[in-house]
């Protein structure tokens, strides 16, 4: 008896000991993974909080105590006080609110529309257009800078912010139409067709669409959002006049031939920040779904 429940022992502390080096393993793994992250995450956020830190300072502190929490005598506000002082300050931010969320409207939808027919109706030619429009991801549309300033003057677009609007949407209609392609086609046909046999329009049937897919549509927005509204090469061809400057070319009127205005250089920074970050808080558990829910994809 004693030696039966010997041998059943042994293979009890054998399973012991591989969960509990399994567990370690795991630990180590969790540990490392969770470390990597959390250096990545301050390595981002340092450039982020040394602007808006230092945002509150004087000039002389800037450079004297640039890492140096603002208190007491240090803590300065006369950056901010000069970018308010000037009106083209929050016209510039104005011009980019304008820009961006007239292009991201159009692009979700358009890209949507266009998505919703490329994987909906199967039609000769679906992959070539398909295809097609993976060609606008490869090829970056600076390329076609020329030709784009071109068109706009002979449009009467240049120096306007629908010219901008314009430029944007084509840049990132590709990709939209490409993402967005990919969740429709995973909608169940039968969800369809018994949406057709209750007599609902196509029209309908795409609206019913919409919010299935609204997960994706966040991602698409939120990545498409960052580079509208930090670009700089656009607005520097098609919108350089004071009524149509975005808040990132605008943030250049604060540098100057001998010398810059770094407080009110650093303030103007600090608040083309604050929308994109905000937005990127309030969405961004819908654009980690949406991406989670491309990653299990099959």
């Amino acid at each position: 008896m004693a030696n039966s429940q010997a041998v059943d022992s042994v293979p009890n502390a054998r399973n012991k000991a591989r969960f509990s080096t399994f567990n370690s393993g795991n630990t180590f793994r969790a540990v490392s993974i969770h470390a990597m992250l959390i250096g990545y995450s301050l390595i981002a956020m340092f450039p982020i909080v040394l602007t808006v830190v230092n945002s509150f300072k004087k000039q002389g502190d800037i450079f004297g105590k640039p890492y140096s929490i603002p208190l007491g005598s240090m803590f300065s506000t006369i950056g901010y006080e000069t970018v308010f002082k000037r009106a083209e300050a929050l016209l510039y931010l104005r011009n980019s609110v304008v820009v961006t969320g007239g292009a991201l409207l159009i692009t979700l939808f358009f890209g949507s529309m266009a998505a919703f027919a490329l994987g909906v109706y199967k039609f000769r030619g679906n992959r070539l257009i398909g295809l097609y429009m993976a060609l606008g991801i490869m090829i970056p549309i600076r390329l076609g800078t020329v030709s784009i300033v071109r068109l706009s003057t002979s449009l009467g677009l240049t120096g306007t912010l629908q010219g901008l609007i314009f430029i944007y949407i084509a840049q990132n209609l590709p990709i939209t139409i490409f993402i967005l392609t990919q969740f429709v086609t995973e909608v169940p046909i039968e969800l369809l067709d018994a949406a057709r046999i209750d007599g609902a329009s196509e029209y309908r049937i795409y609206r019913m669409i919409v919010p299935l897919i609204r997960q994706a549509m966040f991602s698409v927005a939120v990545f498409t959002m960052i580079p509208i509204w930090n670009d700089l090469w656009f607005p520097l061809i098609m919108a350089s006049t004071d009524e149509t400057r975005t808040i990132t070319l605008g943030v250049q009127s604060f540098t100057g031939e001998f010398g810059n205005n770094w407080p009110a250089l650093l303030a103007a920074l600090t608040l083309a920040m604050l929308p994109v970050l905000l937005i990127y808080v309030i969405f961004s558990r819908q654009m980690i779904r949406g991406l989670m829910a491309g990653a299990v994809k099959q």
